[in-house]
């Protein structure tokens, strides 16, 4: 009997120890976020970051998030991070980036927030650049996916906390651009006969061809005339008597 249990007993211990070391295994590696003050409304709360780089060939040189409904970009300023790197705000978020990290080393970083929206969890949509290009998205909302968007959950606002007005945005307004103006406006103030000249030349023949022409047609009309009287004149000279 036991050459009939004991194949039966190792699966299931094969089976159980291969559940256990699934469970037991580490996730991906991901980016995760943690706050001193981690509570709707709270003000100057400083949030750290920790970007785990899962390449092997390439060191992390760059964070860029974007940032939860509730928070500000001009509401964010830069803590702590690695040596070299500078933060830079953006319309939605920020980026944090410089130097290339060695090789399989985290990107740690803190920013300190004004004030965290009146909320239950707040996600940080994250994109870690690595030397080569290669782009690592946590930004899924769900926490479940293989991708999942660093989330800081939060405890309730303590009573009587208010919202603060908010910032003023980081996004400076353009500059306006210069009124365009057409030709004409731009070019010289010419005399009234160059101006007379343009005319003609976007129109037609210039003044001075139509007057030409006149010239012309005036000295061949003429030549005419002075060809049929001189015939004439001949005819009567040498006409014959009947």
């Amino acid at each position: 009997m036991s050459r009939i249990t004991l194949p039966r007993l190792s699966v299931a211990a094969a089976f159980a120890a291969t559940t256990v070391l699934l469970t037991a295994v580490p996730a991906a590696a991901h980016t995760e976020v943690e706050a001193d003050k981690a509570q709707a409304l709270a003000e100057n709360v400083t949030v750290s970051f920790h970007a785990e780089a899962e390449s092997d060939s390439s060191g992390i040189t760059s964070v860029r998030v974007v940032l939860p409904e509730g928070i500000a970009p001009a509401d964010v300023k830069y803590g702590e991070g690695p040596k070299g790197w500078k933060f830079t705000a953006s319309a939605d978020g920020y980026t944090v980036g410089g130097p290339e990290l060695k090789t399989g080393a985290s990107a740690e970083y803190s920013v300190v927030v004004r004030q965290l929206p009146d909320a239950e969890e707040v996600p940080f949509k994250t994109l870690q650049t690595y030397g080569d290009g290669h782009v690592d998205r946590w930004i899924e909302l769900d926490e479940n996916s293989e991708t999942p968007a660093p989330t800081l959950k939060l405890k309730a606002a303590a009573p009587g906390a208010k919202a603060v007005s908010p910032s003023p945005s980081v996004t400076a307004s353009p500059t306006p651009a210069p009124a365009r103006t057409t030709p004409e406006e731009t070019a010289p103030e010419s005399s009234p006969q160059a101006a007379a000249t343009a005319k003609d030349d976007e129109g037609g023949l210039s003044a001075g061809a139509w007057t030409g022409i006149g010239a012309g047609v005036l000295v061949a009309v003429a030549a005419v005339v002075f060809a049929v009287r001189r015939r004439g004149a001949t005819n009567t000279g040498t006409g014959t008597e009947e």
